[in-house]
């Protein structure tokens, strides 16, 4: 299956200026001489210009104008703030100001306070508050309507609301503006108790009141007040506006009511690229990602042109499922139309490539990006961590450290991982330092990521304080901790602590139940193990995964139930890998089963007929029981395939060095230096100097 055909014709642009260039110079001619000027005329072609999207031809009119009033100076502004470029918008502002014949009016203001509100520039936009104070141009619904959307997109609520409830006049604009404002912010509640009060006062909703006030109940998971504002929607009929119904798909997919929020989708009368996208991004969060590429080719069909956030979330199923191909394509397309200097695509791609294991490309598409946001910084931190690349993910964090925005939890929390997988306590305590020094120690993610580090390292003291700090609030930390305490082998604490989640109102999830299920395996309580398992599906309404199967069957394993392990292994719901089978041939080399291990190595070796482990293990059983010939034979059959043993292979960190060593190597730069304390260490010598030591080590 190919999602694009890439081809340099399919993607020439088609530039006919010819008409805009006349119709420049003949107004450029009108303005040359000292004949009047139509400013009516000329605003008209300058918003003509700025709507189309030619800019800088914009540009060229409005320079070359020898007359300008507000309107021009209003549209030449307006037309930058949609191009997100503010910091023009409000150079602009600025000349006007300094204009001694023009005054500034409330439209021009509003804009003004628009390009304050996208740039996130606080000090301009109170500077601009206190001039609408000052001239009398607060009255005015649309600067107040400006300035609490420019408040709430600072993440400034509280003055957001001051100005909102100061305001004389209200319209729809003005309350949709605060609710809009206080949804985004992650103020769902309050979102909607205005809602309510826009009600109650009498003012009348527009489809982006309902469409905000869905998106907090989509953000909620509030379904019956979701089901309320729907049946108003549809009084007022709004139901049949795309924009409404699209956010009304999100409200049903999001509160797992799948097929009434596909129906919906199915049963619009105009798809347009926002609602082919809700239901494509509602596929990818859903985990259906093969839904979700038929759904893009469905689109593609019916004509209507993907858009970059179409892209992005595509482009995430294709990373979720792996399929690097399709990546590809699409990252070749979205460079052929441009697209992919859009933060959001540019996070996909960099995501899919890292998920494919091609960490290379995925840090060339990093290196490549012109800007980059704070989902920029944690996609390539977390794809070098998950990649194993640990000391990649230090340097890029250390890079965002000094260069880029503040790391959130999720680019900590990946290092921390690398730090606990790798067993280097020392850069584990650094960062634990570094997350109490910004005031991050008690989100759910770092809190787990610490305890998880700390367990994983082997300090499971200091996991158990953490996890022992003031908030309990969160089934994450509880999993790490039930996860440490099993892995330490301390499977009664596991299981005392599985025990109270019901009591402070938690739910255990599917990973709580892997670490309480390891900690039946490690104590040997078969009975306590299968009452959890099923107590999943029974109690929990959770559906057993492979892994939690995986871990039954290491259950009867340890405890000699190899006949209960085989049955099950052949009885599960899933397809039986290498992984499950090898778990069971362990345990019967373990306990000397020869039959059933035969039988195990003969799974194995039709999934991976070249596994080494497996002609090892089947080995070793065989010689165990004395049954020398057939131990023999299996050594011979490796030699006539080729069959290597993969060395083995081991690590050790001396001062922010980590050094590996494999099996029969040499080829460490100060090899020489080891292998002769090694010799010395293990020489027949009765007795081995401090001296003689001491001078091999201060040599190294």
């Amino acid at each position: 299956m190919r999602l694009y055909s890439v081809s340099n014709a399919a993607y020439n642009e088609c530039r006919d200026f010819l008409a805009l260039d006349q119709s420049e110079q003949s107004v450029g001619r009108n303005t040359d001489n000292h004949a009047p000027v139509d400013m009516i005329q000329v605003n008209s072609r300058l918003k003509e210009l700025v709507k189309t999207g030619h800019l800088n031809g914009a540009r060229q009119l409005f320079d070359g104008l020898r007359h300008r009033d507000v309107v021009t100076w209003t549209t030449i502004i307006s037309g930058y703030v949609k191009a997100c470029d503010s910091l023009e918008a409000l150079s602009l502002f600025s000349r006007l100001y300094s204009e001694p014949n023009l005054r500034v009016d409330p439209f021009v203001l509003s804009v003004a306070l628009k390009a304050c509100g996208v740039n996130l520039n606080l000090i301009y936009g109170e500077l601009l508050h206190g001039y609408s104070l000052k001239t009398g141009l607060m009255n005015s619904v649309f600067v107040g309507s400006a300035l609490l959307d420019m408040y709430t997109k600072n993440n400034r609520i509280r003055e957001g609301r001051r100005v909102f409830v100061e305001m004389p006049l209200k319209n729809v604009v003005c309350w949709t503006a605060i609710i809009t404002g206080l949804v985004h912010s992650g103020y769902n509640n309050e979102g909607l108790r205005c809602f309510s009060e826009m009600g109650r006062v009498g003012e009348e909703y527009d489809s982006y009141t309902f469409a905000i006030a869905l998106k907090a109940c989509a953000d909620m998971g509030a379904l019956n007040y979701g089901r309320e504002i729907h049946a108003q929607a549809i009084k007022k009929g709004f139901d049949i506006s795309s924009y409404v119904a699209n956010v009304l798909a999100t409200v049903y997919n999001k509160c797992g009511k799948l097929e009434y929020g596909f129906s919906l989708f199915e049963r619009m009368r105009t798809k347009d690229v926002v609602s082919w996208t809700t239901i494509i991004t509602t596929y990818v969060q859903m985990g259906r990602e093969e839904n979700a590429i038929s759904a893009f080719g469905k689109m593609r069909d019916s004509e209507v042109c993907p858009n970059e956030y179409t892209f992005a979330a595509v482009i995430s199923g294709c990373a979720n499922l792996g399929r690097l191909k399709w990546g590809e394509q699409l990252h070749a397309h979205v460079l052929c139309i441009g697209l992919v200097a859009s933060l959001s695509v540019a996070n996909s791609v960099m995501t899919m490539y890292s998920r494919c294991g091609h960490l290379n490309y995925a840090s060339m598409v990093f290196h490549g990006m012109m800007r980059r946001d704070i989902i920029s910084w944690s996609t390539i931190i977390a794809g070098y961590a998950q990649g194993g690349c640990g000391e990649e993910a230090f340097k890029f964090l250390s890079w965002m450290r000094r260069e880029g925005p503040k790391p959130t939890e999720f680019a900590l929390a990946s290092v921390l991982s690398v730090c606990g997988n790798m067993a280097i306590l020392e850069q584990g305590k650094q960062l634990h330092a570094h997350v109490l020094s910004i005031g991050l120690e008690h989100r759910a993610m770092i809190r787990s990521a610490l305890i998880n580090m700390y367990s994983k390292c082997g300090s499971i003291v200091e996991a158990s304080r953490i996890f022992n700090g003031k908030e309990k609030d969160d089934i994450v930390s509880w999993t790490a901790m039930i996860n440490g305490y099993a892995e330490h082998g301390h499977s009664e604490e596991a299981i005392q602590l599985f025990e109270q989640i019901p009591k402070v109102g938690l739910r255990p999830d599917p990973v709580t139940f892997i670490g309480v299920l390891t900690a039946c395996s490690h104590a040997g309580l078969v009975d306590l193990g299968f009452h959890y398992f099923n107590l999943m599906s029974q109690e929990y309404g959770i559906k057993p995964s492979k892994e939690h199967y995986g871990c039954m069957i290491d259950l009867l394993c340890r405890a000699g139930r190899l006949s209960d392990a085989e049955n099950m292994i052949r009885s599960m719901p899933y397809k039986r890998d290498d992984v499950v089978w090898s778990t069971l041939l362990r345990a019967c080399r373990e306990h000397g089963d020869i039959d059933c291990g035969r039988r195990t190595a003969e799974k194995i070796l039709e999934l991976d007929p070249n596994c080494a482990g497996t002609h090892i293990t089947l080995a070793h059983i065989y010689a165990a029981k004395g049954r020398w010939r057939e131990a023999a034979d299996l050594r011979k059959l490796m030699k006539s395939k080729g069959i290597i043993k993969e060395p083995g292979w081991s690590w050790i960190k001396i001062q922010d060095r980590v050094s590996a060593f494999v099996a029969g190597d040499r080829s460490h730069p100060e090899g020489d230096y080891i292998f002769d304390i090694l010799d010395l260490l293990a020489s027949s010598k009765e007795e081995v100097t401090l001296q003689e030591l001491g001078f091999l080590l201060f040599d190294a």
